[in-house]
C-alpha cells in the first residue's frame, strides 16, 4: 500500500514523547527497531552513505505527505513553521544520538549543543562530563 493511501490508526497516535516527561510508548521503539533492521540490511549491500541519504530522503517525503494530509488548506501559511519545527526536531534527535552513541563507543564528540539542557535536568550522558557552569560575579 502506498504512503498516500495508507490510513492506519497511527495517524491519530500521539507524538512519541509528550512534553512533561510522559513515557514513550514501547510500540514506538518497535517501529524504530524494525526500520533500523531494514536499513542495516540494506547498508550491507548499498553502503552506509547511500542508505543514510535514502533514509533522509524517505523521511522527508513521508513527513511532507503527513504535513500536507493534515494541513487543512493552510499548507502555505504554515509551511515555514512546519519546516522550522521539523528541522529543529531532527537537529535535537541527531544531537542526542551523537551524544549517546559517542559515549557508548568511547568517542569524544565534543561539547553537546544540549549540554545546558542536560545540566539543567541534572542529567550527565554516560561517559561524559559536562563543562562547568561559568562562575557568576
Amino acid at each position: 500500500m502506498s504512503e498516500e493511501s495508507s490510513n492506519d490508526k497511527q495517524d491519530q497516535a500521539p507524538a512519541p514523547a509528550a512534553e512533561g516527561g510522559n513515557k514513550i510508548d514501547p510500540a514506538f521503539f518497535t517501529c524504530v527497531n524494525e526500520y533500523l533492521e531494514l536499513t542495516n540490511r540494506q547498508s550491507k549491500q548499498q553502503g552506509l552513505k547511500r542508505i543514510s541519504m535514502a533514509s533522509l530522503y524517505a523521511a522527508a517525503r513521508f513527513n511532507a505527505h503527513v504535513y500536507l494530509t493534515n494541513a487543512s488548506g493552510k499548507a502555505g501559511e504554515e509551511r515555514e513553521a512546519f519546516l522550522d519545527y521539523m528541522t529543529n526536531m531532527y537537529r535535537r534527535m541527531l544531537n542526542e544520538h551523537v551524544d549517546g552513541l559517542g559515549a557508548e563507543r568511547g568517542i569524544d564528540v565534543g561539547t553537546s549543543e544540549l549540554a545546558a539542557e542536560y545540566e539543567a535536568a541534572g542529567f550527565t550522558p554516560p561517559g561524559r562530563t559536562l563543562p562547568a557552569a561559568p562562575a557568576s560575579e
